[in-house]
């Protein structure tokens, strides 16, 4: 299998140790070499095939962004930083990944095969074969002595309130004493998203995202701090 040629440009020597080291746990990505200038990295990539970068935003000479406005032809890249807050302009670069430090190997994982897909899509197509699309999912909600059958895709989003959670769908509102967690397990993870410990919401109806809130028709769903970062990687 070919491998993912990669660069690491990051002005953290530890960072770049992590990111080599993860690297090495795989048999995708090659590392061909690392940059503490990003300066030094733009002569490289004018005289090297490279596939990924590993970019870190928050760098003294140049931003991430800067630099990748700099160069004429931009391999993929995955943002590696250790704020939150550039997540919504990083999607403007089309960007792979965007990886808040500290950072895992399982997520490192997750974003290189993100990225493998991108670049060797034949490969892709090959090993996994498209599934069928998977079917409307109906689900039962009892709310006191009623019991009511519900389509998941009627289900715009769902709202914790103390011990009930609040189904809001295209017709109702129903009101059940359920565990937020129990429920999220019920349904699908391709069809939704929990965007704050308060609320879960539909990803065929999310008509606007934000780092900071989701649009869904007149309503404004808040996107909690710790859910950011998987929130935006539906955009990427």
């Amino acid at each position: 299998m070919d491998s993912i040629k990669a660069i690491i440009i990051d002005d953290e020597p530890k960072a770049i140790q992590v990111l080599q080291r993860y690297a090495e746990e795989t048999d995708i990505v090659e590392v061909m070499a690392s940059f503490r200038d990003p300066v030094k990295a733009i002569g490289y990539l004018q005289q090297n095939k490279v596939d990924l970068l590993f970019l870190d935003i928050n760098m003294p000479k140049l931003t991430g962004m800067e630099f990748l406005n700099i160069l004429e032809q931009k391999p993929k890249v995955i943002f590696t930083t250790a704020y939150s807050e550039y997540a919504l302009e990083s999607y403007d670069y089309n960007n792979v990944d965007y990886l808040l430090k500290p950072i895992s190997l399982e997520r490192f994982l997750k974003a290189v095969a993100k990225a493998q897909n991108l670049i060797f899509p034949e490969i892709t197509l090959r090993s996994n074969p498209p599934k069928e699309i998977e079917r409307d999912k109906t689900i039962y909600i009892k709310s006191g002595p009623q019991l009511y059958k519900i389509n998941t895709k009627d289900i715009l989003y769902l709202e914790k309130e103390g011990n009930y959670l609040t189904f809001h769908t295209k017709t109702k509102k129903i009101l059940s004493r359920q565990n937020m967690k129990d429920i999220f397990e019920l349904l699908s993870t391709e069809e939704f998203i929990r965007v704050h410990k308060s609320y879960i919401v539909s990803k065929r109806h999310m008509e606007i995202i934000e780092s900071h809130q989701i649009g869904i028709g007149s309503i404004k769903i808040p996107v909690g701090r710790s859910y950011r970062e998987q929130v935006m990687k539906i955009v990427g």
